[in-house]
């Protein structure tokens, strides 16, 4: 899940820096981790009929493997600060940048689905103690004034990655074999690693995570509301994301090549996506949550309708990576109004639940897909797409001063 986790949490200044100082390459290195974390979890997508394939499982099951990335994910985003509240933050950082190497490189090696599962399971612990720690981290390596600055570069890893992993996947998938593009990824984490190693300062823990903090937020009505549209408008868009390529090859026919460009459009129009979708939720985030969702919601139909078509599949795509740009910056400045005072804690809880919601998506995107075909995915879209636009037209805030909050724009 990815360009979500950004808010302003309760953080310190960076460690030993006065007033006007920053590590820059620091938060360069954690720009990198990101790069690597996003990519590694949605390679699957690009790669799924070949992975299916080659171990000798239907799509639907090596769907499953997002939907073990992201349940760990979701269980880790919360756990980890508090596993690790004694041990120095570059420690931890190291330790979950190892784990996404390690994740790939059993990938390579995976001779069937569960060895490949074990992987996934790996990064899922990456990914969500990660994006735990990644804006707090960034908040102590500079000065307060210049902390937008700061998650812009480390998102602009999510926009990079978006725009690159899946073509990039696909393609070498088809070159090489899909085990190719772990091998890439693989090397993409060495360097993190390095780079890490390099340039963290030392990072004490200056706060003790609480459960009963996080306990307390679940019962406050604005925050539930939040979670459950997560839950919703995310797992449709995974239903239909995870599932596209079976879509595109056996709905649609395209060739590799098309398949490849396609993606590619799909991540381009994510990147600026994101761009107008900040625009949008920096003015109202219940619009921003509510046009996405109808959008998709719109899409998904026009697949169901004409999927067969070259033409409507391929332009359907592109804009559905840009409709979903919407949703990180809608969802950060919702949870956020709903809890002003605990803003750290309302975020991992954000991305715990769209690490659920990924899960949900691909579990039901899977059941689908195995028994109505490729446009399962498309149908899980369109209803789960629909609820949430009308759960945030019910319940969404209304507030009508403007919140300011950098994302990956």
């Amino acid at each position: 899940m990815s360009s979500t986790e950004c808010s302003v949490p309760d953080g310190d200044a960076a460690p030993e820096a006065s007033s006007d100082a920053a590590y820059w390459p620091a938060v360069a290195s954690l720009t990198l981790g990101v790069f690597g974390l996003v990519t590694a979890e949605f390679l699957p997508a690009s790669l799924l009929t070949a992975m299916a394939a080659d171990l000798r499982i239907s799509e639907g099951a090596a769907g499953q493997t997002v939907t073990a990335t992201a349940l760990i994910g979701a269980i880790a985003a919360p756990s980890i600060p508090v596993l690790t509240r004694r041990m120095d933050r570059r420690r931890v950082m190291l330790a979950l940048t190892l784990a996404l190497l390690l994740s790939n490189t059993i990938a390579v090696f995976a001779s069937n689905l569960t060895t490949l599962l074990v992987a996934r399971v790996l990064l899922g612990v990456a990914l969500g103690g990660f994006w735990s720690m990644a804006a707090p981290l960034a908040l102590r390596l500079v000065p307060e004034s210049l902390f937008p600055r700061a998650m812009s570069l480390i998102l602009t890893g999510v926009s990079v990655a978006t725009v690159c992993a899946a073509p990039i996947g696909a393609w070498m998938g088809d070159e090489w074999g899909w085990r190719s593009a772990f091998v890439a990824a693989g090397a993409v984490g060495v360097i993190t690693l390095v780079a890490q190693w390099l340039t963290l300062p030392a990072l004490p823990p200056k706060t003790q995570p609480d459960l009963r903090v996080l306990a307390e937020l679940v019962t406050r009505g604005p925050v539930r509301a939040a979670l459950v549209v997560v839950l919703l408008v995310i797992s449709g868009h995974f239903a239909g994301f995870t599932y596209i390529r079976p879509l595109m090859e056996n709905v649609t026919h395209l060739s590799i090549g098309a398949v490849s460009a396609v993606l590619l459009g799909y991540g381009i129009g994510g990147f600026f996506g994101n761009l107008a979708g900040g625009y949008v939720a920096g003015r109202s985030e219940r619009h921003a949550i509510v046009l996405g969702s109808v959008a998709i919601a719109a899409l998904a139909v026009a697949l169901l309708i004409a999927g067969q078509s070259a033409g409507v599949a391929s332009v359907a795509i592109v804009l559905w990576g840009f409709a979903f740009g919407a949703f990180p910056v809608g969802f950060q400045i919702w949870i956020v109004r709903a809890a002003p005072d605990q803003a750290e804690g309302a975020s991992g809880l954000l991305v715990a639940a769209f690490q659920t919601a990924i899960a949900t998506g691909a579990i039901g995107g899977g059941v689908l897909v195995d028994r109505i075909g490729a446009l399962g995915g498309p149908l899980f879209a369109v209803v789960a797409m629909t609820l949430g636009a009308m759960l945030t037209l019910r319940y969404g805030p209304r507030g009508s001063t403007p919140l300011a909050v950098t994302a990956s724009h």
